[in-house]
């Protein structure tokens, strides 16, 4: 009877001394594998990558550390990708990003009337991205920062928007390590412009207006403020045709009797109070058209066609703004087929 229990116990301690054994490698392997793969990680996360810019190519070190940024169209991104950076204009930052506004660890460094650009030199940055109403400070800024990489992607001269859009956005997801997110703020760009341009009705005639401290102004299509480059992407036929326009952050003087008699069938509306609070004796975009004796009879006001673009706009020109304008723009022309 003391066989089997033997050949049992046997068998046993045969199993443990295998399992003892195998554990042991393992305990070992797996601690070497961790520190492979820390320092994989580390790998992947500390590299140094080339940046191609409107001003050449820059040679950045990631992850990036001390991020200033002064580009309007830059704050949305960074706040959704939990970027915070150590300087900004605060007073530009659209109310509606109030999470980067708000945020009392972010030096201010005024406006672009009264650049507080001592402030930024302070703040230490490493990487400042650079642009819209502070691109006329770029000497400043790099010769008060001779350590710091400085970055812009102003949209330049001649070329297409979309293009350029897209092109700070894929920039920028390399440089903070959100490539996926940034593909996914294209493809949603995309997707807009080709609904809009599918949409479109080439014999509906559009009208882009700026309404500023309650004055309206004429936004020519291919130069206007925003919507001006949307003419040529999606392809709108203008109402009316202005000579010696310009991209006037107000936009050009024009009769509401002249919007009137063009008598448009969509109006685009970029209410430029909304971004910046002027004052109380602003009123609403849309009080001052739907308020106007002379536009009541206008086609694109009778039927409803007039087009808000989102309240920030005139502080927040991003791939993102134009998104959200574009699909705007889809679901009205949509609704005119």
């Amino acid at each position: 009877m003391r066989k089997p229990t033997l050949a049992i116990t046997s068998l046993a301690a045969t199993a443990l001394l295998a399992l003892t054994a195998c554990g042991g490698s393992t305990a070992s392997e797996t601690q070497s594998a961790s520190d492979s793969s820390a320092t994989s990680s580390s790998a992947q996360s500390e590299r140094t990558i080339s940046v191609e810019d409107n001003f050449g190519t820059h040679e950045l070190s990631l992850p990036v550390e001390n991020v200033a940024v002064t580009d309007n169209r830059s704050f949305e991104l960074l706040q959704n990708w939990g970027i915070e950076p150590v300087a900004a204009p605060k007073s530009l930052i659209p109310a509606t990003l109030s999470e980067m506004k708000n945020n009392e660890n972010i030096v201010d460094i005024g406006t672009h009337r009264e650049p507080d650009l001592e402030a930024l030199a302070a703040a230490e940055p490493k990487l400042i991205i650079n642009g819209q109403r502070f691109s006329q400070y770029y000497e400043d800024i790099k010769e008060l920062n001779p350590e710091a990489t400085l970055l812009e992607f102003e949209p330049r001269e001649g070329e297409p928007l979309d293009q350029e859009l897209k092109r700070q956005t894929k920039a920028l997801g390399e440089v903070f390590n959100k490539e996926k997110d940034a593909e996914k703020l294209i493809a949603d760009f995309d997707q807009a412009l080709e609904r809009a341009k599918k949409a479109y009705n080439p014999e509906q005639k559009v009208m882009a207006i700026n309404v500023s401290g309650s004055e309206i102004g004429y936004v020519a299509p291919g130069k206007g403020r925003f919507f001006g480059p949307l003419y040529d992407l999606v392809g709108m036929t203008p109402a009316m045709e202005v000579e010696n326009t310009s991209d006037n952050h107000k936009g050009d003087d024009i009769s509401v009797e002249a919007i009137a008699q063009s008598n448009p069938d969509v109006m685009l509306v970029l209410d430029r109070d909304a971004a910046i609070s002027s004052g109380e004796s602003a009123k609403p975009a849309q009080e001052v058209i739907e308020g106007s004796d002379a536009l009541a009879n206008v086609k694109a006001v009778k039927d409803k066609k007039v087009i808000l673009a989102p309240s920030d706009t005139y502080t927040n020109e991003n791939i993102i703004t134009y998104t959200e304008m574009l699909n705007q723009m889809a679901d009205t022309f949509e609704q005119s087929k």
